[in-house]
């Protein structure tokens, strides 16, 4: 199934906001231009160059806060347009995150909930999974189970140095391959998935890069009830609730003082995230 957007603003159709809503996800969305999804690429790429190698530790999370062009792309009409179709008119960025895999690196993600350790109130969070690169079966695409969404599942952490997850967390249940869907996404497609949708991906066995940026997005009454005061950014309508604090845009890329907030930002993120353990900063 798939749907193009279209300039109205009700970018869903009722069948794929049923899908969502019963089988807790949906793909592929056409969001970019195959030629914009690979710009963004090369920009990423072109800031990994000039800095040394791949993102790393905190960079990877929250970058919409470093980059110009990332704090564009969470406020893409294209893409709020769509999560407005299900969770609403008042909307806020949670959180970004990049999900990279190297060519033939043995990096996985484990069958796991993103609710688990998140502690937002309510389980009304959306991700925009969104291909920079081919995401393809061989290249290690996100596989979700359908239904899972309806209950919270118990998840063990692993710590397992190749699991690109902020604890190696997994679920407690035996997950059949049978039972998995592969979400096969080209550059610039997505896939939107429910915050409780069990899901997870193999290792990338194709010559080229994996790349995925994973952007989470919340109504503005949910709260974070399990860590210190939290943010978030205002993609969309108004926040009469103010449970988060309203981030700033980067003055430009890798701007000082947004350097500066980033860090606060995602120590505070992480320490959250890692609650209950001796871990306090993302893995590298």
């Amino acid at each position: 199934m798939s749907e193009t957007l279209t300039s109205n603003g009700r970018v869903l159709p009722a069948a794929a906001i049923a899908q969502y809503r019963d089988a807790g996800w949906y793909a592929p969305l056409n969001v970019l231009e195959s030629d914009e999804a690979l710009a963004l690429r090369a920009r990423l790429e072109a800031h990994e160059r000039a800095s040394g190698g791949p993102l790393a530790g905190a960079m990877r999370h929250k970058c919409h806060l470093l980059f110009t062009w990332l704090w564009d792309l969470v406020h893409d009409r294209r893409i709020v347009d769509a999560v407005e179709d299900v969770l609403g008119p008042n909307l806020l960025c949670w959180s970004s995150s990049f999900f990279i895999k190297e060519a033939h690196d043995p990096g996985f993600v484990s069958w796991h909930q993103d609710a688990t350790y998140w502690g937002l109130s309510s389980p009304e969070v959306m991700t925009v999974w969104l291909a920079l690169s081919p995401s393809t079966i061989e290249a290690g695409a996100m596989q979700v189970v359908p239904g899972t969404h309806r209950r919270q599942y118990a998840h063990r952490d692993t710590f397992n140095e190749h699991n690109l997850l902020t604890r190696g967390q997994e679920v407690e249940v035996a997950v059949e391959p049978q039972d998995a869907v592969a979400l096969v996404l080209a550059p610039g497609q997505a896939s939107l998935h429910h915050v409780l949708l069990v899901h997870g991906s193999e290792p990338n066995r194709s010559d080229d890069r994996r790349i995925g940026l994973a952007l989470r997005y919340i109504p503005t009454h949910v709260r974070q009830v399990a860590g210190a005061r939290d943010s978030a950014t205002l993609v969309r309508g108004v926040d009469t609730y103010r449970h988060f604090d309203h981030e700033q845009a980067p003055e430009s890329d890798l701007a000082p003082d947004a350097v500066a907030r980033h860090a606060a930002i995602t120590a505070a993120q992480a320490a959250t995230l890692y609650r209950g353990t001796d871990k306090q900063t993302f893995r590298a």
